[in-house]
């Protein structure tokens, strides 16, 4: 098959159409007709090859919403459901990990964003593994449910991961394309919670979002006025930040989890860190377990993002957008 796709031809390059002859079916593969994409932005950090990995001509692209078109012999879905394709679309279910259901980890995985040419901006996107292409709810339209295959599974899969409760208090530090969706998630499990943002712009969009309490942080003292207050802190900004200070706002044996993706190294003093038992975790993309159960209780509960959508003809728009950080919280491309 002949797949349309978008390329960029270099580092930090508009996206061009391509071509590329995706080749004979496996056994577990599936290809899906993307009818929706997301743009996240570690899509632009493949395309301006922030990482150093990337390799040109590059199909970035790993939120994609579509129909199943074609299967492979062994694989458990019916052409014509409307599926997902996330930022892993396969592991190899043989290693320790997968065994104990940690897809996520498995070292043999299939990261759809760092493929090179194969990723999810273009007509059709192969899954290496039936198990990873995750049938859509009924409830969940494809432009919003396109950002909850990695921003919504990113966010997740940390509560499952570090035992969160409804009875804990907790923070969200951001409140753009990840943490507009932790804190959803966050309120609907139970818990209370805080926003945390650098000025009080985002109070409104935050309490909206569910949460019933607001730390401007720009704001001298606000951080150490909540001191020893919470159960559980998710950081979803890209920031460098006072990691002590962040430690600080940490209750015993509380937890600390980072989803962004800081520029810096991370340090912290190890009195802030021993004395209490408290924990720094990272947090990634959920197992396939993890990403379906995501999607149940987004669809039960309500959760969406908010998304910005543009047609295909409008691709550079969205990538500007995300890239200058203004999208509105998830950028979406329909195809």
């Amino acid at each position: 098959m002949r797949v349309q796709a978008y390329a960029a031809m270099e580092a930090g390059g508009s996206l061009r159409p391509y071509e590329y002859e995706s080749g004979p079916l496996g056994v577990n593969e599936v290809d899906v007709r993307v009818t929706h994409g997301g743009v996240c932005h570690t899509d632009i950090g493949v395309i301006d090859n922030e990482f150093g990995i990337s390799r040109y001509p590059v199909v970035a692209g790993h939120e994609a919403v579509g129909v199943v078109e074609a299967v492979g012999a062994d694989v458990g879905l019916a052409i014509g459901t409307r599926v997902g394709v996330g930022a892993i679309a396969g592991s190899c279910f043989r290693c320790e990990w997968c065994l104990r259901g940690e897809t996520n980890l498995c070292p043999a995985r299939d990261d759809t964003v760092v493929r090179g040419d194969r990723g999810a901006f273009a007509s059709h996107v192969r899954a290496s593994d039936w198990r990873h292409v995750h049938p859509i709810p009924e409830a969940i339209p494809s432009a919003q449910a396109a950002p909850l295959l990695c921003a919504g599974t990113t966010v997740f899969s940390p509560l499952l991961v570090n035992g969160v409760l409804p009875v804990h208090r907790v923070a969200v530090v951001g409140v753009g394309g990840l943490g507009h969706l932790a804190i959803q998630f966050l309120a609907r499990w139970g818990c209370d919670v805080t926003a945390i943002s650098t000025s009080r712009s985002k109070r409104d969009s935050a309490e909206r979002f569910g949460a019933n309490g607001f730390i401007a942080s720009g704001e001298e003292g606000a951080l150490s006025a909540a001191a020893g207050s919470f159960d559980f802190v998710m950081c979803t900004a890209g920031a460098n930040l006072p990691w002590d200070d962040y430690l600080g706002l940490l209750r015993p044996g509380g937890t600390l989890c980072l989803v962004g993706v800081p520029g810096q190294a991370i340090a912290l003093g190890p009195m802030s860190l021993l004395p209490a038992a408290k924990r720094v975790a990272g947090g990634i993309v959920g197992s396939a377990a993890h990403t379906r159960q995501m999607l149940d209780f987004a669809a039960r509960h309500g959760i969406r993002p908010e998304v910005e959508t543009y047609p295909v003809a409008d691709f550079g728009q969205a990538l500007g957008r995300v890239r200058e950080g203004k999208a509105r919280y998830r950028a979406v491309v329909e195809f």
